[in-house]
């Protein structure tokens, strides 16, 4: 257990010198799109402090079609004894019930830390239009950090990938639920 905190706390030590403007280290701040983005990814922290409430890994995510929310997930893996119970899962879910369809072109869903590869393959099999995400994690990353499934040039359908939103207030939420855990194990 200890090893995988310090893990963790590698992680968030190179995630918080992560340039939140971007690859290429444009500025965002001023695209419009960005604030819209913010709004969104608001939610998903919401989502993903209510996680961290019932003692789960602090994630959330939501779906957004049309400008309208049409799926939200926060992770709990652990209360529903289920693996894939991640927040991007259950969001998907909810959006393709909401919609009528497991096909989402033109959705975009909005997560506090970037996919895993798991979710990285839902995203590409639902044909969500684009991934938005605050931090990158350097561990089990299969967007950027460790895998680039969701929009690798082999796949019939390519995710737009926006990251470092709010990926401060993201970074610092997964440290803080970690480092609670590390204290309270000794």
């Amino acid at each position: 257990m200890a090893a995988g905190c310090a893990a963790w706390a590698v992680w968030l030590t190179i995630n918080l010198m992560e340039d939140p403007r971007g690859p290429a280290g444009e500025s965002r701040l001023r695209d419009e799109s960005y604030s819209h983005d913010e709004s969104y990814l608001r939610m998903a922290l919401d989502l993903a402090r209510e996680a961290e409430q019932t003692g789960e890994v602090p994630i959330g995510a939501v779906v957004v079609y049309q400008d309208r929310v049409v799926g939200r997930g926060r992770n709990s893996p652990v209360a529903t004894s289920d693996p894939t119970a991640h927040a991007e899962i259950l969001a998907l879910r909810e959006a393709g019930a909401a919609l009528g369809n497991y096909r989402l072109e033109g959705a975009t869903l909005y997560v506090t830390i970037e996919p895993c590869v798991m979710c990285a393959g839902a995203l590409v099999a639902a044909r969500v239009s684009r991934l938005v995400f605050g931090a990158r994690d350097l561990r089990f990353g299969g967007v950027r950090s460790k895998f680039r499934v969701a929009d690798a040039e082999v796949l019939n359908h390519r995710v737009e990938i926006v990251e470092g939103v709010l990926g401060a207030e993201c970074t610092a939420l997964m440290q803080d639920f970690f480092g609670g855990r590390r204290k309270n194990s000794g």
